[in-house]
């Protein structure tokens, strides 16, 4: 095959063209837009738990709901908890003619300790109880009326301890047994 040169300018020409064509005309079209993926969200520092919530306040205090719990009653002793627990005792000590009203908690000084019933409100002093026991006791004479406010309270008495939650307690009959059995 016998190539003719007068036609390969010619050649080269169009060749040329089929390449630079394609490159002009999409520089015509309209520029392909390619959606970003959104940047990765930025690492959350770390953060301590929210608070809790504040503790429900309410204009009197037996509108307050009862705190969980039952009495259970031995001789000479009266506790109040859920289940085996007790966040609150009322204990006899008959050779001393006292009743000691025993919160659960702990401090290293005494601490105000406020009794409200239906009929009375009384400011006592807890003090910390003897051998590290995790308790605030308020002691009382047996015949102090007080206890008999909390006996005969209208469904219940409030028993407050500076830095612990509020106990709302139902006023019964392990109350007044425990008492009773104090004053004999």
């Amino acid at each position: 095959m016998k190539i003719n040169h007068a036609h390969r300018p010619r050649l080269v020409l169009s060749g040329a063209l089929a390449f630079v064509l394609p490159l002009a005309l999409s520089a015509c079209a309209a520029p392909t837009v390619v959606p970003q993926a959104a940047p990765p969200p930025a690492p959350k520092p770390t953060q301590a738990p929210p608070p809790p919530p504040p503790a429900q306040t309410f204009k009197d205090w037996r509108d307050a709901p009862q705190t969980v719990g039952n009495w259970r009653y031995e001789p000479g002793v009266a506790r109040f908890g859920p289940g085996e627990a007790t966040l609150f005792a009322m204990a006899c000590n008959r050779a001393a003619g006292t009743m000691s009203l025993i919160r659960t908690g702990t401090s290293t000084v005494p601490l105000p300790m406020t009794v409200a019933t239906t009929s009375d409100i009384r400011p006592l002093s807890a003090d910390p109880a003897q051998q590290g026991q995790p308790q605030l006791v308020a002691t009382l004479p047996s015949r102090d009326p007080l206890l008999d406010s909390m006996a005969f309270s209208r469904g219940r008495f409030a028993v407050e301890v500076n830095g612990l939650p509020t106990l709302y307690l139902p006023a019964w009959a392990e109350v007044g047994r425990v008492i009773e059995d104090c004053r004999k």
